[in-house]
């Protein structure tokens, strides 16, 4: 829309990215450039920039109060991360049409450049939910004698970085659950779970290796299913309104009576989503990975595994199972993620660890002070908890066999 002389008001960003996306962090600069356009001569009080940064929810409900009255209750909360100020032309009063400190601009297309710091603490990163959100924006306003003022308001992101390369991140997450089904005085035979996942951060466009064993010895026909849920979560006034979505989603084989499933690494891949928010006073972005059994006519058996989705990728030592996600790590673009759909296997057991070496890590933990003075901490720790056995994550032999109870029912498939 021109107004007057004015024929175009434009924000850039300086943007350093392959993808020329704004993208910052806490503690970057955000710079960029006011581009003015003008078809004649003009005579300007000021040019202003506003850059702002917050987190804001709303939502409504209605109450009754009495047998013919209802009203509605409003919930918002707002928390401010920066505010900044910063004037490119001319002086702070506008509220007068005085023709004293006026600029004069020449026809023609004319740049202003304005920077700013993020702030060091903590940011939230950029989101848009149902009853709330994240922004960041840069705002330009042309003050003119005689005129309404011409404002033009540009946002960018912000990414408050997770890094999954971190031990509670790097955890495998597991749990095994069990149901049985009754019907009037008749009962079955129960239906068991047991689901694993290598760890509990991933970023988009990685896929989620799925270690799981479905057991049926009930008397009706089920089907495993696996998904992926975001649940969002927003906090005002003392009260929560959450919302849950469905991100991402598998199922398995029909399961009859007596059969049983196994998932060996099933994968389940993670489409371009927003990254967890976990630091937000009144917004929250989480995810898990729910593992269940479709029971017609009962309720599911469902496990629910956390998950962390982060920015930052798994290093290459991370994982043994990640060396294919971690060299497309460099090539991911946050606006359309891609990784191949199938890693590559892991070495066998007896490829990395020989007899001698599998004999000599039961000796106590005496026997490793030069192994350990060799090793960085944290790496160390990592090695040394696990002190060469196989991993249970590959493992289709129950190492425990003494351990379990013969107080189940017998399936009908034993």
């Amino acid at each position: 829309m021109v107004l007057g002389k004015v024929k175009s008001l434009t924000i850039s960003f300086d943007c350093l990215n392959d993808s020329n996306v704004p993208v910052y962090s806490s503690g970057d600069t955000v710079s960029g450039r006011v581009s003015l356009e003008v078809t004649g001569e003009i005579r300007v009080k000021s040019l202003k920039i506003h850059a702002r940064g917050h987190a804001k929810v709303r939502w409504t409900e209605s109450r009754n109060a009495g047998s013919n009255t209802a009203y509605t209750q409003n919930y918002t909360e707002e928390v401010e991360y920066f505010n900044h100020k910063d004037i490119l032309i001319g002086h702070e009063r506008d509220d007068d049409n005085s023709e004293e400190g006026l600029h004069t601009i020449h026809s023609g297309r004319h740049e202003y450049a304005f920077s700013f710091e993020l702030p060091q603490t903590p940011l939230a990163t950029s989101f848009e939910g149902r009853h709330g959100s994240v922004r960041y924006w840069v705002k330009a306003e042309l003050h003119r004698p005689w005129f309404l003022p011409v404002k033009l308001k540009k946002e960018f992101t912000v990414f408050e970085h997770i890094d999954i390369n971190t031990p509670s991140l790097l955890s495998p997450q597991a749990g095994t659950k069990e149901k049985t089904l009754c019907c009037w005085f008749c009962t079955s035979g129960p239906i068991s779970l047991s689901a694993k996942i290598e760890r509990k951060g991933y970023t988009p466009g990685e896929s989620i290796q799925i270690f799981a064993e479905i057991e049926n010895c009930s008397s009706r026909v089920v089907v495993p299913k696996a998904a992926i849920y975001q649940t969002q979560a927003f906090y005002a006034k003392g009260k929560m309104k959450e919302v849950k979505q469905l991100v991402a989603s598998l199922r398995g084989e029909s399961l009859s009576s007596g059969k049983t499933e196994t998932w060996n690494g099933k994968q389940l891949k993670i489409p371009p989503v927003s990254p967890s928010i976990l630091d937000c006073s009144i917004i929250r972005v989480e995810y898990s990975l729910m593992v269940y059994v479709d029971i017609p006519g009962a309720m599911d058996l469902f496990l629910n595994l956390p998950l962390v989705i982060g920015t930052i990728p798994l290093h290459p030592f991370g994982s043994r199972t990640s060396s294919v996600s971690s060299q497309c790590s460099m090539n991911m673009n946050w606006l359309g993620l891609t990784l191949p759909e199938r890693p590559e296997a892991p070495p066998s057991y007896a490829e990395v660890v020989t007899e001698e070496q599998r004999q000599s890590s039961l000796a106590p933990l005496g026997v490793c002070d030069d192994f350990e003075r060799a090793l960085p901490g944290p790496l160390f720790a990592y090695i040394q908890e696990f002190r060469f056995l196989p991993p249970p994550l590959y493992s289709e032999i129950d190492p425990n066999p003494d351990q379990h109870t013969d107080d189940r029912p017998s399936c009908p498939s034993r």
